[in-house]
């Protein structure tokens, strides 16, 4: 709350095993800036802090987890997203999760609307799509997303995330997803059991 990013950086740069330091920082931030979306909701602090937040930990993990890993060419086609919301912070964590486990990737950003995304998964011949959700109305918005792949006579498998799925376990099935990953290394379980699929 103090807008310190170099702060962050020290406090963070302690994990110090590669294999686990994503997941202890998503363990510790993913929290945290939960508590300062409730205290935003409460009225404790202001909207422009809560932003400052998220980009501060977005900017963290930039620097924090670069990766080596070998990037492989088989695999399923995989595209990632943020539906509708803009804090890319969980995006962010899953590609970097992903990367190192050598899997590339196409972005799509944040922002995006389930008309767009429709039409570049189609375009681009997407096997699995990835989507970030921090808020309860942008999760909904995977139900019209995966309505549109159907129609347009796509397999793409749907697999969602966040915030609204963590607390509603069940809420990606109704919303018509393939799967729901709880954190960044669910997330490369999953899309290793489609490329066993």
């Amino acid at each position: 709350m103090h807008l310190d990013s170099a702060e962050v950086s020290v406090l963070l740069a302690d994990v110090n095993s590669a294999s686990n330091r994503l997941l202890s920082m998503e363990q510790v931030m993913v929290p945290v800036l939960e508590e300062i979306g409730l205290d935003w909701e409460n009225g404790r602090v202001s909207l422009s802090q809560v932003y400052m937040a998220g980009k501060i930990c977005e900017s963290v993990v930039d620097k924090l987890l670069l990766t080596h890993g070998k990037l492989e060419n088989g695999g399923p086609r995989l595209a990632i997203a943020v539906l509708s919301d803009h804090h890319a912070l969980g995006k962010r964590m899953v590609k970097s999760a992903l990367h190192s486990a050598g899997y590339k990737m196409l972005d799509y950003g944040h922002g995006c609307q389930s008309r767009d995304l429709c039409e570049h998964v189609l375009r681009d011949k997407v096997d699995v799509l990835l989507i970030s959700c921090l808020m309860l109305a942008s999760a909904f918005k995977v139900e019209e997303l995966v309505t549109r792949l159907q129609d347009a006579g796509s397999n793409t498998a749907v697999v969602v995330g966040g915030a609204p799925f963590r607390l509603e376990p069940t809420l990606y099935k109704k919303l018509g997803a393939k799967a729901m990953g709880r954190n960044s290394a669910e997330a490369v379980g999953i899309v290793q059991s489609f490329e066993e699929d």
